[in-house]
């Protein structure tokens, strides 16, 4: 079996703590695989196999891609996995974690069962930007893209289209297209609902609406989107999970559900209706 190994942070601990899980990898007869700058910038034994795309992982038949860091780490994946499916085991290093399943502590005692394969796999969907065609950035977000106005304190307006027939103009500072995975992320701190990952969903979330009465709204993940801004600037802001591109106001934005999925790895006694419990505070009230 060969896994391949992401993080973002390349401070001493996480070194150590790297090292330590490569080292309990090898005992089980498995290979790791390094991400190409990560090990450049720990100073990694030159022994490793690293990693820099997808091509690399493909090539060298990747049968897991463990990351170590928070949800950003993950999200973050997508950029290396694409359409590959390799399952992700999420190991959460950072702080509130609603996609990485295992702790730092957790990941040793349920090894033996993730390389066995005894845990539980979580489809997730993606998002794809279709229009503009041959754009200069990678068209996939696993949590949401967003549009938001651009060096302005004025509103923009997004004026929004399902699979052809006319939504709405959203006043105010943009909107959010979530998926199922990004409902807990950018899209609930404004407003928009918590939607369990199995859900076939779209939440189309408005930023700070200049109409009260503009709320968020679910859509089947089988329609197909389209977005027009009008700006007092000439560019706006485009946003993929992290991923920030500045466009012209005359582009429109057009998006749908993207033919692969990303494949999350949990442990077996972890559920989605757990995880929203321990990392939302729901229940700690002195009356329970």
């Amino acid at each position: 079996m060969k896994v391949a190994i992401y993080s973002q942070k390349s401070d001493l601990d996480t070194f150590l703590y790297l090292s330590k899980f490569v080292s309990e990898l090898e005992k089980r007869g498995v290979q790791a695989i390094l991400n190409e700058e990560m090990a450049n910038s720990m100073q990694f034994s030159k022994e490793f196999e690293t990693f820099a795309g997808k091509e690399d992982l493909k090539e060298k038949k990747v049968d897991l891609f463990f990351t170590f860091g928070g949800d950003g780490t993950i999200v973050t994946s997508l950029l290396f996995i694409q359409d590959l499916e390799i399952p992700v085991v999420g190991v959460n290093t950072g702080r509130l974690g609603f996609l990485a399943s295992f702790t730092k502590e957790e990941i040793f005692l349920e090894l033996n069962d993730i390389i066995n394969g005894n845990v539980k796999i979580s489809r997730r969907s993606v998002i794809e930007i279709v229009s503009p065609k041959n754009a200069s950035f990678f068209p996939y977000a696993l949590n949401d893209i967003t549009i938001s106005r651009k060096e302005t304190t004025a509103m923009i307006t997004v004026e929004s289209y399902i699979d052809g027939e006319f939504l709405n103009v959203f006043w105010g500072d943009g909107v959010i297209i979530s998926t199922p995975t990004g409902s807990t992320a950018y899209s609930l701190s404004c407003g928009g609902p918590i939607i369990t990952p199995t859900n076939q969903n779209f939440v189309i979330t408005p930023i700070a609406p200049h109409n009260l009465n503009v709320r968020p709204l679910i859509v089947n993940d089988d329609v197909e989107i389209r977005l027009k801004v009008e700006s007092r600037v000439p560019q706006y802001s485009l946003s993929l999970d992290s991923r920030l591109i500045h466009m012209e106001t005359d582009v429109e934005i057009v998006l749908r559900k993207a033919h692969f999925q990303i494949l999350l790895i949990h442990p077996n006694n972890l559920s989605f209706y757990e995880t929203i419990r321990q990392k939302l505070l729901w229940g700690k009230d002195k009356r329970n």
